[in-house]
């Protein structure tokens, strides 16, 4: 038998993803699979909420095409991305023993006969979107479950997230694993789409070969005697970290580098403490900072993304002034040493939090309410950089017109005095 653990992907990513899966289930059949299930977990995060209807819609028509030719193929289980299965960097174990639970014991709060009636039915409870969807399993007539992993299944994890399958993984191929009582153990071959950690060698076996991340800023800057601090809270920290490091989970160098880890809040939504570790987080880089013993401090302030992915617009202006309160409070500290700062992101997600119609203005729902948008924001991100260390008359380049984080990156090694250093990266976007 054959499993895969699917999630709905991004708009621009939809159709090549949905390709995937169809590849993967026709490799299933071409290979000899006489049962096929599938795990769902569902997005509205890096897409709309709502969309998991016609995404779940298409499968099942896809799977009942399969069903017609003889296979026995279903959907099994399924789940909100942010409540079952899909958590990272070790925040929230719960997260991932729900998913467990589920697509391994076949065990959940709610029992569908079929997933299309599952998400429909789950998300007509108040408040209810994709992120959170309750973990739900689909019975059979007698209503026992359909397809919990079992000894000698075929598992395929299926998700475009890297961060978000570590814990999956670790579950599933680690003998001496302590995090939750996984009740028990199936044997099965398991493999990823990817190898999700490089240097966990997470999964031990996959269907593609992971790119090779070299040279990267960091590596470089602690290879040339540039010393580092890296800082955010759990939810983010391997962005500071295993991301920045190019999927790779450890230090480059501990003597030159340092890197904390504040404790997320953990059982609530962010909407519940926008605060987050926002404070915590600054003043550990101030402290950093006017310590004098690092030459970059890098941290991630998360609570706009988190926040505004809740669609809590109270709780997202709150988290927005604190994170302001951060930012002064590190460059006040930047500007004692007379260093540089750069601020910068890599999407939208707080600055607009309403849907709206192709001329721009907000949609109403049936009742007349804004209709709250909870997926990342198309807009271009801005950069600021500034800071009494900062040469005179700096300023940015008007030859990069589509500017990315390669070009951060670029410049930030410019402005440590490096030129010319990376020869794969896009030019730097400051003219000094």
């Amino acid at each position: 038998m054959e499993i895969i653990l699917a999630f709905l992907p991004t708009p621009f990513l939809l159709y090549f993803l949905l390709l995937f899966l169809q590849l993967l289930l026709k490799g299933a059949v071409d290979n000899g699979a006489k049962r096929i299930r599938v795990h769902i977990l569902t997005d509205g995060r890096d897409v709309l909420d709502g969309s998991s209807i016609g995404f779940v819609e298409t499968l099942e028509k896809d799977l009942s095409n399969l069903r017609e030719k003889g296979f026995d193929a279903q959907i099994a289980s399924g789940g909100g991305r942010m409540y079952v299965t899909m958590d990272r960097y070790e925040n929230d174990w719960d997260v991932v023993k729900r998913g467990w639970d589920a697509q391994v014991l076949g065990e959940a709060p709610y029992k569908f006969r079929n997933a299309v009636e599952a998400v429909k039915k789950l998300r007509e409870e108040p408040k209810a979107n994709d992120q959170y969807l309750p973990p739900f399993v689909i019975v059979d007539e007698s209503g026992n479950p359909v397809g919990p992993i079992k000894d000698g299944d075929a598992v395929v994890t299926f998700n475009f997230r890297a961060d978000r399958m570590v814990m999956l993984a670790k579950a599933l191929e680690y003998e001496d694993f302590d995090k939750f009582d996984r009740v028990r153990v199936p044997k099965v071959h398991y493999a990823g789409m990817l190898q999700y950690d490089g240097e966990l060698k997470l999964p031990g076996h996959y269907l593609v070969s992971p790119p090779e991340i070299d040279r990267t800023s960091g590596e470089y800057l602690v290879h040339n005697g540039v010393r580092t601090f890296a800082c955010s809270e759990t939810v983010k920290f391997g962005h500071v970290t295993f991301f920045w490091n190019g999927n790779r989970s450890g230090y480059f160098n501990q003597e030159m580098e340092e890197y904390v880890e504040i404790p997320s809040d953990v059982g609530i939504t962010f909407n519940v403490q926008p605060k987050m570790k926002a404070k915590e987080i600054a003043e550990k880089a101030r402290d950093a900072i006017l310590s004098g013993k690092f030459d970059q401090v890098r941290v991630n302030l998360p609570n706009g993304d988190m926040v505004g992915h809740t669609g809590d617009i109270e709780a997202t202006i709150v988290a927005c002034k604190v994170t302001d309160d951060a930012v002064k409070m590190i460059i006040d500290a930047i500007e004692q040493v007379g260093g540089i700062f750069v601020i910068t992101a890599d999407h939208g997600n707080a600055e607009d939090m309403v849907k709206r119609d192709k001329s721009g203005k907000p949609l109403l729902d049936k009742n007349g309410n804004l209709q709250i948008l909870t997926s990342h924001t198309l807009q271009p991100v801005p950069i600021a950089i500034g800071g009494p260390g900062l040469a005179p008359g700096a300023r940015f380049r008007n030859d990069v017109p589509t500017g990315g984080l390669a070009n951060v990156a670029a410049t930030v090694m410019n402005l440590h005095g490096f030129r010319g250093s990376l020869a794969t990266m896009s030019p730097l976007s400051l003219k000094l």
